[in-house]
């Protein structure tokens, strides 16, 4: 049996009156992969921060083994002020982390003195090790200027920078808040892969359920201020789920049959009554207190059907797009039918919005047109979020779209009466844009969309920051909807569960059309990527054998400090790059972009060379 990490005894905490949990108990063993499932606003952070010490219960106790390092990745990461990447990937007190630390204030510092004395150092202590991982680790999370204020980095670099730092100090138990948040497809994978294959203890929040499934082998919901476990896999999970719903609604069906005779016998006179045993009374008010419960929770109301949709969709021909050197679409040609479900996959950068954007007619193409049909109407949900005024009252933004909303031809609803199928009470709509939650402005984007009764849904990244059970019941609306869906989404169940097929943007205006969902096309590019590196092999001349085999050369002083040089260059030229496709985006003057074009082809070479020397360096130990 494995021995026990972490024991939870009458754990409650509230929020101002309201109970966010009661008299949770449990215990977390060695090496558990546990995922935490609960509807926004339950308190699933609020229980992550009491468990790694950032938050105070009201009452309960938790006992930790002596000795427990405690990883917490936060959902948004904080750091000092003026911290850099290196700072915060070092940021505790060990004896190996702080010779990593002076060796890279040595590199910094061009003392060669200091210099040979931290690489003694290193060598005495066997930080090599750590300075390796630290290298790999940064690497595999893209983050190469360990120089960079951390900051004036994007909300995206900073989790990388914290999942980076958090990993790193080798806890024992790991406690990770929406760890997947901002990374990319290839990243997700890669952290999926590393924890499901580590041995580390885990307790995490995530709506990405492929994560859940792959690496939690435990999941633990909070519902109704209750806390339940289930011994298996996100998979597990939904079928005990379902069964426990349903045997909390066979109970109360059989509570409220003994309760209707019981109401029959109570509503007689009072002297019909006497001589009657107390018991039967008392029963009685039990009775009526079981009949309250059952499963209480509420889901978002997405009854709203699409409006009726003509044959003609739309018919996209010839269609380029291209900003400086950069091609976002070479003559796209393509006929949509009507009830396609299309999602849209591809690398940072290749373009994705800007397609949606040019099919909705915000983003204007170079060449080609698009032949859009007279019946559609499109639902556009955009990842920069709601176009709403953040001073204004959610009840009083909506009721500026419309005083009267129709859905489904002729049911008419108020705007509080609508945005209560949408989870906001009464009070809810009182407040502030600026002040709500990010599943809050989700659900309220949502609101806006679906009360325009669209029947083509163009969906850019809907899947952050809404909690699981809401992300079910929009795929079921999804899959359901009668009219055209387009999505862009870094979820990869949320892609399979809703698309018939991909447009897969390859980069350079390529866009393939694979006939299948993400997972399909995932198996099917492996497969090509086997091939192709199986026939580049195979056309390569033999090499000698050798009886044994080389040993790996150590960097010399003079190539680490190349190495880290490399570092700072390639963050330089992508920032650099970063900037000149601003300028494209901008729309500046014919010599601007020629100017920048010229520049940008330049910074494309020199990436190329300096990454071909970091990856001939970093083989060396």
């Amino acid at each position: 049996m494995a021995a026990p990490v972490i024991q939870v005894e009458n754990l409650t905490k509230s929020f101002g009156d309201r109970l966010l949990f009661g008299d949770l108990t449990f215990g977390i063993n060695e090496g558990e992969k546990i995922g935490l499932v609960a509807r926004n606003g339950t308190g699933k952070t609020t229980l992550l921060r009491v468990l790694a010490g950032a938050d105070t219960p009201d009452s309960g106790s938790i006992i930790a083994r002596n000795g427990l390092r405690i990883g917490y990745l936060e959902q948004l990461p904080q750091f000092p002020a003026g911290a850099t990447v290196l700072d915060a990937c070092l940021s505790s007190s060990g004896n190996i982390v702080q010779t990593v630390k002076e060796y890279h204030a040595a590199i910094a510092s061009g003392d060669e003195r200091r210099l040979t004395e931290a690489m003694h150092a290193m060598d005495a202590s066997g930080a090599w090790d750590y300075e390796q991982r630290l290298t790999q680790m940064l690497a595999q999370l893209r983050i190469f200027d360990t120089d960079a204020i951390v900051d004036s980095l994007s909300g995206g670099q900073r989790k990388r920078v914290a999942l980076a730092a958090t990993l790193l100090e080798n806890p024992d138990f790991l406690i990770l808040d929406e760890p997947t948040n901002h990374l990319d497809l290839e990243a997700t994978e890669w952290l999926e892969e590393y924890l499901s294959r580590s041995r580390l203890t885990i307790f995490m929040v995530t709506h990405d359920r492929y994560f859940l499934d792959r690496v939690c082998n435990r999941i633990f919901e909070i519902d109704a201020t209750e806390l339940f476990a289930y011994d298996g896999n996100y998979d597990y999970f939904l079928r005990r789920r379902a069964e426990r719903h349903q045997a909390i609604a066979t109970e109360l069906d059989r509570v409220r049959n003994t309760l209707r005779k019981e109401q029959d016998w109570m509503s007689r006179q009072p002297q019909a009554r006497a001589g009657k045993a107390k018991f039967r009374i008392d029963a009685y008010y039990s009775l009526v207190e079981r009949s309250r419960g059952g499963v209480k929770e509420k889901d978002v109301n997405l009854d709203v059907k699409s409006s009726y949709i003509g044959s003609k969709i739309f018919e996209a021909r010839n269609i380029s797009k291209r900003f400086g050197d950069k091609v976002i679409l070479d003559s796209f040609t393509y006929d949509f039918a009507r009830g396609e479900k299309v999602g849209i996959v591809g690398g940072n950068g290749v373009g994705k919005s800007t397609f949606v954007k040019m099919l909705l007619g915000l983003v204007a193409q170079d060449s080609g047109e698009w032949n859009i049909g007279e019946t559609v109407k499109f639902g556009y949900y955009s990842q920069e979020g709601l176009e709403l005024d953040p001073a204004k009252k959610v009840i009083d933004a909506v009721t500026e779209i419309a005083d009267d909303i129709i859905v489904n031809g002729n049911t008419h609803f108020s705007p509080m009466q609508f945005l209560k199928r949408f989870l906001f009470e009464p009070a809810d709509q009182q407040k502030y844009i600026a002040s709500l939650s990010g599943g809050e402005r989700c659900r309220l984007q949502l609101a806006v969309v679906m009360m325009r009764s669209p029947n083509f849904l163009i969906l850019d990244e809907p899947t952050n920051d809404l909690d699981i059970m809401t992300l079910t019941v929009l795929e079921d609306y999804l899959r359901e909807f009668k009219g055209c869906v387009i999505v862009i989404s870094h979820d990869r169940y949320f892609l399979d569960s809703i698309t018939d097929h991909l447009f897969v943007m390859e980069g350079n205006g390529t866009v393939k059309d694979f006939p299948g969902n993400y997972s399909e096309y995932r198996q099917w590019k492996k497969l090509r990527d086997k091939e192709l590196e199986k026939s580049r092999t195979s056309a390569a001349p033999p090499q000698p054998k050798r009886d044994k085999a080389p040993r790996k050369e150590r960097m010399t002083y003079a190539e680490r400090k190349e190495f880290e040089q490399l570092e700072k260059d390639m963050e330089a030229l992508n920032d650099e790059k970063q900037t000149l496709e601003a300028v494209f985006n901008s729309g500046g003057s014919a010599d601007e972009i020629m100017k920048a074009s010229q520049r940008y082809e330049q910074i494309k070479d020199e990436l190329d060379e300096k990454e071909m020397r970091w990856l001939e360096l970093s083989e060396k130990d």
